[in-house]
């Protein structure tokens, strides 16, 4: 199964920064059970902060470059995302090179942290090798609100 965890990037500044969204709802099938009520659990949190770190290396690299997860520094997790959260993933590249980057980042609900992670250092691998190219530029518009998927 493949998990799609951003429905909206809402700015990018190439090899710097990302800003992007995931709305949760009840009916999404990751759930977990707890005392609480259902919680996402944190890795799939986590994941959704390295899609958005992803897809700001595809953007800045004009979807020629990939991030491939190799090693995260430290992770935070302050609480657990619940439905109808709606998940706001900052991530800022730290260092870039020809073949990795690292990137430090948080997820945000309502504005107070519930995530960060540091030292997401990433290989940087050659995208056609993972994706269709035309499928990646079409799911990069409608990430970036230019229209609808085919």
């Amino acid at each position: 199964m493949r998990f799609h965890l951003i429905d909206r990037i809402e700015a990018w500044e190439p090899m710097r920064h990302i800003a992007a969204r995931k709305a949760t709802s009840v009916y999404e099938d990751y759930w977990q059970d707890s005392p609480g009520g259902p919680v996402a659990p944190f890795g799939l949190v986590l994941e959704a902060l390295c899609q958005a770190g992803a897809w700001l290396v595809l953007l800045s690299t004009e979807h020629r470059k990939r991030a491939a997860l190799l090693n995260i520094g430290e992770v935070t997790v302050l609480r657990d995302a619940v439905p109808g959260d709606v998940l706001r993933m900052s991530a800022q590249v730290r260092s870039i090179g020809t073949r990795t980057a690292v990137v430090d980042g948080r997820v945000d609900v309502d504005g107070e942290p519930i995530l960060t992670a540091n030292g997401i250092m990433c290989g940087l691998i050659d995208a056609d090798r993972l994706d269709d190219p035309a499928d990646t530029a079409r799911m990069a518009g409608v990430l970036l609100g230019r229209g609808p998927l085919d």
